[in-house]
């Protein structure tokens, strides 16, 4: 009997080599991170703006014993509430703050009066100091805070200094500005003619509710409406009289917040 002969063993699989990431691979999903890290921030952001300025309502109406805006109050918080996303979507809490900013202005105004934004806003800045977990008396404090939210709208700025005894931001083109513009354009009902005449209170409250000093100028040229914010712990220098922007200057810090050539919200 002939014997048969053994079977030849299977030829081993071969699987092709995985792919092994690239360097652009790497560097685009690195980018991608980043990019959700700082739309989480800025929705983040948004939303402690919008708490910021609505507990800050509450406690403006509280102390100055406005019992009979009560049911007032009530609905702007009832209308704030209902709209809020239920999600972390940046433009919808972007558009969420801008309606609530928006009707808290109106009913500061038609109950109180134009004069008590600056109540409010210093309400609002007593609210920032509490949740702000960064220390007193260093003047990058309130400012970085002022640059996130200018940056929220995409804004120009720059830095003239950055240290904790002195800090100055620049915004050159304040795109709340424009921000604000296109929605009156589409029939949004807003009741400030500009918007510094809620941000200069609101931001100077920022920052001497640190302990600091604060300074501003208004600015308006090519590049569009801005300002200069400085915050110090020692008196800010005074500009010089025959500056462009000094305290004589129709863009000065003197000078009124509510004409039609200034603005940035707070």
């Amino acid at each position: 009997m002939t014997e048969s002969p053994h079977a030849a063993p299977p030829e081993p699989a071969v699987h092709p080599p995985a792919d092994k990431p690239t360097a652009k691979s790497a560097d685009k999903s690195a980018d991608e991170s980043a990019d959700a890290d700082a739309a989480a921030a800025r929705s983040a952001l948004w939303r402690r703006r919008l708490f910021e300025g609505e507990a800050g309502l509450t406690r403006f109406v509280v102390e100055t014993r406005a019992g009979a805006h009560m049911r007032a109050l009530l609905e702007v918080k009832q209308a704030i509430f209902e709209s809020l996303p239920d999600n972390n979507d940046e433009q919808e809490w972007k558009a969420a703050f801008f309606r609530g900013q928006a009707l808290m202005e109106r009913f500061v105004v038609h109950h109180f009066g134009h004069p008590e934004l600056a109540a409010w806003a210093r309400s609002n800045g007593i609210i920032y100091a509490a949740v702000d977990p960064a220390p007193k008396h260093d003047a990058r404090v309130p400012l970085d805070r002022l640059a996130a939210q200018a940056d929220l709208y995409d804004s120009d700025t720059e830095w003239l200094a950055h240290d904790p005894e002195h800090a100055t931001l620049r915004i050159r083109r304040c795109a709340i500005w424009e921000y604000r513009e296109r929605a009156r354009r589409r029939g949004v009902p807003i009741t400030l003619r500009a918007p510094c005449e809620y941000c200069v209170p609101a931001t100077t409250a920022m920052v001497t509710i640190k302990g600091l000093n604060a300074r501003h100028q208004l600015t308006e040229d090519a590049c569009g409406h801005g300002c200069v914010w400085t915050a110090s712990r020692g008196p800010a220098a005074p500009e010089a009289p025959d500056s462009p922007n000094g305290p004589d200057s129709p863009n000065g810090p003197g000078s009124p917040v509510h004409g039609p050539r200034n603005g940035r919200e707070g």
